[in-house]
């Protein structure tokens, strides 16, 4: 099997700034053990952004009634990277929660394995690990370079994304780390 890609999941300043309403406590542990991990994993690495739809349709239409302050062009600093990632050689950005798709499949060089990391433990981490399982890509989730809102939201998604082994594995930073210096 081809060496496993770091699909790191919107480090973006919507979920990192305390002045945002989708800010995450735990921010930096995620942004943190992503930078200890993308050195090893140097060009098989991709970040990922989320950005809000030009123009909602269907149920995105009441959710962005609910967060109006997110409708703001996808090259508004709402959406930047983290400083650390700014200059990431490959970034996907989508309208949708979940990355998975046949683009960012193709992004990879269409590798059989990813590790994946970032922010919403609860929300894109996790509906991008259900899909790229469901196409039948083993999925590692560095469960301690993950954010959530509240620890309970990581805590709940952590297990749920457990349910689904062997497709989808969880693991740490370390052991990641570790891993691909013995490989």
């Amino acid at each position: 099997m081809a060496a496993p890609w770091l699909v790191a999941i919107d480090l973006q300043h919507v979920f990192g700034a305390s002045s945002s309403p989708w800010a995450s406590p735990t921010f930096e542990t995620a942004a943190a053990g992503v930078a200890r991990l993308a050195p090893a994993f140097g060009d098989r690495t991709v970040f990922t952004r989320y950005v809000a739809p030009e123009r909602p349709q269907g149920a995105w239409k009441p959710y962005f009634r609910v967060w109006p302050f997110a409708l703001v062009p996808h090259d508004d600093p709402l959406y930047d990277l983290d400083p650390r990632f700014r200059d990431a050689p490959r970034v996907e950005t989508r309208e949708t929660f979940g990355k998975w798709d046949a683009g960012l499949h193709a992004a990879i060089g269409h590798a059989e394995e990813i590790v994946l990391a970032g922010v919403s433990t609860d929300c894109c981490v996790l509906s991008t690990a259900l899909a790229a399982a469901d196409a039948g890509i083993h999925v590692r989730v560095v469960a301690d370079a993950c954010a959530a809102p509240t620890r309970t939201d990581h805590e709940r998604a952590i297990l749920t994304m457990s349910m689904y082994a062997p497709l989808i594995e969880l693991t740490s930073v370390d052991a990641v780390l570790a891993e691909l210096s013995a490989g």
